[in-house]
């Protein structure tokens, strides 16, 4: 064991180290105490919130502080002056939490009346939480923190709008370290529990095969189809977005298989790259696990997760109907051919091969909908696929499979874990300053109370965001600022929180920073810049389907028949919104035929029911044109 070696796969987007013997060895076995820690207090024995996050968040930070160097000149391969650093950092890390599990009491005892060594270990916490976001998500993310903080110091000198009486450095500090109100906060809280055992699940899931089952799955499913490569990223993405939660894996995962096959059909490098990259996206709005901002939401509304997953489902099918389509009318206009049946999977034989995998599933969504809680659910999921890959040989893990899957879960929840601890940040400051009901009044002033004005303003906000924050990260942001804003104008709880939840994930196709993109670029070969604006085209139903939340009963508010109306004139309303937007249906559309397409989209979108009959109207007519023309073997004018 002295001799093994851990190489750490490197990316522009990560620059990790390529730690070698004993410092492997190190960052191994805290990744596994960390995993083994989440599994026992979620399926064993609980602990204080205070001690589950302030246990994961310091050894998130270690990992942190000894993968990710602080500067790019860093060496990656062996011991530099940067490392000796680092080290200090994971001794700073690893103070401040022992202060806080050995002084608990007494810090609860002398509440408001803190001491110097408080402040001093607060400042050091902070800065920790700071700089490990920093090298890990980049410093964009790190400034809103400390512009947040200097929000919260020098509030009588902000502008009259903003403006609060200020507190001092001892309050700010000490609120944020020493109470679950900073990065002992939600987020973190969030994060040290439900999220960590799902990333912990996609990660046994991929190790024994799962992924590749799911991929092969879609394949043999969609092949044969027009565009079948395109069909079958979206369909592999949505099955394995669907129990992993995360768009940028999702990519690596599925876009390594299906981007090569797209070109190879005859996409264009970066449409490959994007369709994945879009396709992707939609696995954190697709339940049953969703993104961690789902676990997030049900704290935040005091809401059942699996409520959230139930009103989800009809969205996210919307979601990738809209991907779906996209691709659809690109293939059909560019000609693309079906691939043929020798170069596909046999469905049967690879149901077959893989149908224990979707046992782990069908058991995590049994746990669920038995209202036991998501950290149960994620313990035992995570039990069940560890013995269903026991059921075949192929499939069986070895212990030394295991640890690998346990270290892998660890590693992947790094990003994340930080970046709720940083929000944590953000959201003391706004909880301080009450700064989230001044931007709310704000919002509603300019919206002149109109929910559709308020709503156009928080997607513009979610797209600043998104180019320099994670989804998780982007969410709270919006939700803690926009959310209340939108509640005031009348929308219930539920809808103004997934409108947002929604909005966040353009993080991951919003150029300059769209990280599921370049993922998709990476693979294609392609420009991320142009891979970027073709994904964020492509996933315009991120846009779109939070509007109809806010107007019609898209969530299940509403009587039966409601919702089967919405859906089905929201369904029509996107093929004609992709078919606008591509300017093809059966053919290419010529100009009247796109304003025509684009007129009856909007009005499938708009809150009538009868206009909306007049969209689908104007939608079939279009539609019986075209193939009396194709039948017919007609030409329609260009």
């Amino acid at each position: 064991m002295a001799d093994k070696e851990i190489i750490i796969e490197e990316s522009s987007a990560s620059g990790q180290r390529n730690l070698r013997g004993i410092l492997a060895l190190s960052v191994t076995a805290v990744a596994i105490t960390l995993s083994l820690f989440q599994l026992y207090t979620a399926g064993i024995s609980p602990l204080a919130a205070i001690y589950q996050r302030s246990v994961h968040l310091v050894l998130i930070m270690i990992l942190a502080f000894a993968l990710y160097p602080p500067v790019k000149s860093a060496a990656r391969d062996k011991i530099d002056i940067y490392l000796i650093i680092d080290g200090i950092l994971i001794l700073l890390a690893l103070t401040i939490g022992a202060y806080i599990w050995i002084e608990f009491n007494a810090i609860v005892e002398r509440q408001g009346d803190w001491i110097t060594t408080d402040v001093v270990m607060g400042t050091i916490a902070l800065f920790l939480v700071m700089e490990a976001t920093r090298r890990v998500i980049g410093l964009f993310m790190s400034a809103i923190a400390i512009i947040f903080l200097l929000f919260t110091y020098f509030g009588p000198w902000m502008p009259d709008l903003l403006a609060h009486k200020g507190y001092s450095i001892e309050r700010i500090v000490t609120t944020l370290y020493l109470t679950t109100e900073g990065i002992w906060g939600l987020p973190t809280g969030v994060a040290a529990t439900f999220v960590f055992v799902f990333i912990l699940f996609g990660s046994f899931l991929e190790r024994t095969g799962g992924g590749d089952f799911f991929i092969d799955l879609a394949y043999a499913l969609t092949g044969r189809m027009t565009g079948g490569p395109a069909k079958t990223a979206i369909l592999a993405s949505g099955f394995m977005g669907s129990v992993s939660g995360s768009a940028v894996a999702n990519v690596v995962t599925t876009g390594s298989f299906t981007i090569p096959m797209m070109k190879k059909v005859g996409y264009k490098p970066h449409v490959a790259g994007a369709i994945e990259a879009a396709a992707s996206t939609g696995g954190q709005i697709m339940p049953p696990i969703m993104g961690a901002g789902a676990f997030l939401m049900a704290e935040f509304t005091n809401t059942s997760y699996l409520y959230i997953v139930k009103i989800a489902i009809i969205p996210a099918l919307l979601y990738y109907l809209s991907v779906l389509f996209f691709v659809h009318f690109e293939a059909k206009k560019e000609g693309f051919k079906p691939m043929l049946k020798a170069d596909l999977p046999n469905v049967k034989k690879t149901l077959k091969n893989g149908l224990h995998f979707f046992i782990p599933v069908f058991i995590l969504i049994y746990v669920l909908f038995n209202n036991y809680s998501p950290m149960m659910a994620g313990f035992v999921a995570v039990i069940s696929t560890i013995i269903a890959a026991m059921l075949r040989r192929a499939t069986r893990l070895s212990l030394k499979d295991i640890m690998n899957g346990l270290e892998a879960g660890a590693r992947n929840a790094v990003m994340v874990s930080v970046a709720c601890g940083c929000a944590g940040i953000i959201v003391g400051c706004v909880s301080l300053t009450g700064l989230g009901l001044k931007f709310s009044s704000l919002v509603v002033s300019l919206s002149a109370g109109s929910p559709f004005l308020a709503i156009i303003l928080i997607g513009m906000a979610s797209l600043v965001l998104g180019t320099g924050l994670p989804v998780t990260a982007s969410y709270i942001v919006l939700v803690i600022l926009a959310g209340p804003a939108l509640m005031d104008l009348g929308l219930p709880i539920i809808v103004a929180h997934m409108i947002v939840f929604w909005y966040s994930q353009d993080a991951n196709v919003t150029p300059p920073v769209s990280l599921a993109a370049f993922a998709g670029a990476g693979i294609a070969g392609a420009s991320p810049m142009k891979t970027g604006f073709a994904s964020w085209k492509i996933a315009k139903g991120l846009y779109i389907i939070p509007i109809v939340m806010a107007y019609r009963p898209l969530l299940g508010n509403g009587t039966t028949m409601e919702v089967i109306m919405t859906t089905f004139f929201t369904t029509i309303g996107l093929i004609a919104f992709t078919s606008a937007m591509e300017r093809f249906l059966f053919k290419r559309l010529n100009i009247i035929e796109t304003l025509l397409m684009a007129a009856a989209a909007l009005a499938l979108f708009w809150p009538n029911y009868a206009l909306s009959g007049g969209g689908a109207l104007v939608l079939a007519l279009l539609a019986g044109r075209q193939w009396f023309y194709i039948n017919s073997k007609k030409t329609i004018p260009a």
